[in-house]
């Protein structure tokens, strides 16, 4: 993200983030996040933005880094919990990584909110190893939230922040499979109605198991885990199995016992 529209982005997104609704988002994908990321292994993840949460809590990876930009203040760099490093990156889009040299990669709301999405993308597809995995989080425009924030391009009153250009779960896909990340599982949640007040959201709880099992495709929040792959790779047994199955077969029939 780069130029004073970005920064705008940025600062749009993180004061929302501290409302009701921003709080109660928040909640919802700590809890699952932790989920997805406690079983995944490897050496080296990466967070990119968003310090206001750690998607990488639960993972047990020894080396995590939080990626932000120049244009995040000290106080919010300050955030990254958890003990995780900070990789500062003039753009998301030129991350500070070498190619296939990260085994996970959170995206928390980043390209909704990155002037060049797909340029993050190809830069996220480079750093990962060969079935590395990605988890990217995004506003569902197909909910409650984003009629309500359509209605809001209108009227002129805003339920999310107003600088995003929020992506939709197929579109995503469509992006991700050109770049060979191919999508494992999808989650959604905050199913409450856009209200402003805590006590409100708190009232719609319920909401969430039942939007799970209705309508489990309106969720205001989304979750994507995709998994790199190669073309041309195939996995194969350990080498001593082969070298055994040919030095069975170098052997004479008659010194057989």
């Amino acid at each position: 993200m780069n130029g004073a529209a970005s920064e705008k982005s940025i600062i749009d997104l993180d004061g929302w983030l501290q409302s009701p609704a921003g709080e109660y988002v928040r909640a919802w994908e700590q809890r699952c996040l932790d989920e997805l990321t406690a079983d995944i292994f490897g050496f080296n993840a990466v967070q990119i933005g968003l310090p206001q949460i750690d998607t990488l809590a639960a993972n047990r990876m020894p080396n995590k880094w939080q990626a932000a930009t120049m244009s995040s203040s000290v106080q919010q760099l300050a955030l990254a919990p958890g003990g995780r490093q900070i990789a500062v990156a003039l753009d998301f889009a030129d991350l500070p990584f070498a190619s296939q040299s990260l085994d996970l990669v959170v995206l928390p709301h980043v390209l909704e909110f990155a002037s060049e999405p797909h340029q993050v993308l190809r830069e996220v597809e480079r750093v990962l190893i060969p079935e590395g995995q990605l988890i990217i989080c995004g506003f569902n425009p197909a909910s409650l939230w984003g009629v309500r924030q359509g209605l809001g391009r209108i009227t002129g009153h805003h339920y999310l922040p107003i600088a995003g250009e929020f992506i939709s779960m197929p579109r995503m896909k469509d992006w991700l499979k050109l770049l060979n990340l191919g999508v494992t599982r999808s989650h959604f949640g905050c199913y409450a109605p856009p209200c402003r007040s805590s006590v409100w959201l708190n009232r719609f709880a319920f909401m969430e198991r039942a939007g799970d099992r209705w309508w489990p495709y309106l969720g205001a929040v989304y979750m994507v885990h995709a998994i790199k792959r190669v073309k041309g790779m195939t996995l194969i047994g350990p080498a001593w199995n082969k070298k055994s199955a040919a030095a069975n077969q170098a052997v004479p029939a008659t010194n057989r016992k």
